[in-house]
């Protein structure tokens, strides 16, 4: 196989191996409009990186984790409904992030491959930083999962029980924000999310135990990077897009099967 596809292939696989447990935090806790509102919010990281003179990917990686705690600051003031904040968030870092790069006449970069993902452009230097961020990720989910599931079952409970509640839910939000930084390159700003979501979702209706859900959810990530990236190069479609779609048959085939079960 060409070197192009190995790489697309390892950094895949990468990133869904880290995405897969995390997310089933996210589906248990209903946090996919979270972490929607970060991943719009990355497209202000690309003008970021520019205009510091670093790579756009760290400069997303340092925005999202920017922009994951000012937006936990703000969900504590209560001035809002979380949903209408994460709203008002999202749309609004989206719009704003458009409208500075298509401004900045200096910066020529190929918007569709950061909203819909570039997989096949994957280079060396990017496994390196997939690869480190996913096995910090995975490191620190271990050290944080079971505090992490007692606030995700009963967070009062937990909080008298003397977890620390705020503490643990801030890393596994800038957790997120890694995940998401990282996952652009793969299904862009406007699908990474699905990769947080659909796997897990998936992996719910078959794993009886937390731990074999998040296993579960990162095998089935790493299926459906595979059959979307072959199902790129087999029919010549956008290879973000084809990742989600594969990852949402594999949910409709569990769910029929689990339906006729």
């Amino acid at each position: 196989m060409d070197d192009f596809f190995i790489r697309a292939l390892l950094g895949g696989i990468g990133i869904a191996v880290a995405a897969g447990p995390l997310g089933c935090i996210v589906v248990w806790r209903r946090m996919a409009y979270f972490g929607a509102a970060l991943s719009h919010s990355a497209l202000l990281g690309i003008a970021l990186g520019f205009v510091l003179g670093i790579s756009m990917e760290i400069g997303i990686l340092v925005f999202c984790l920017i922009f994951a705690t000012v937006l936990s600051l703000l969900e504590r003031q209560k001035l809002l409904a979380s949903d209408t904040l994460l709203g008002i968030l999202a749309h609004g870092s989206l719009a704003l992030g458009l409208i500075t790069i298509t401004s900045m006449e200096q910066l020529r970069i190929d918007l569709n491959a950061y909203l819909f993902g570039d997989v096949l452009a994957i280079t060396h230097q990017d496994l390196y930083l997939i690869y480190a961020l996913a096995i910090l990720i995975l490191g620190g989910l271990a050290v944080i999962w079971r505090p992490l599931l007692s606030a995700t079952v009963q967070e009062d409970l937990a909080a008298v029980e003397g977890v620390p509640v705020e503490r643990v839910r801030f890393i596994f939000v800038l957790m997120m924000a890694c995940v998401i930084a990282i996952g652009m390159k793969i299904v862009g700003v406007l699908l990474i999310v699905s990769l947080l979501i659909i796997p897990p979702a998936t992996a719910r209706h078959i794993a009886r135990t937390p731990e074999r859900m998040a296993i579960i959810a990162a095998v089935l990530g790493g299926i459906s990077v595979i059959g979307g990236l072959s199902a790129s190069l087999q029919w010549d479609i956008p290879t973000g897009p084809a990742i989600v779609v594969v990852a949402t048959l594999l949910f409709a085939l569990v769910v029929a099967v689990r339906a006729r079960g």
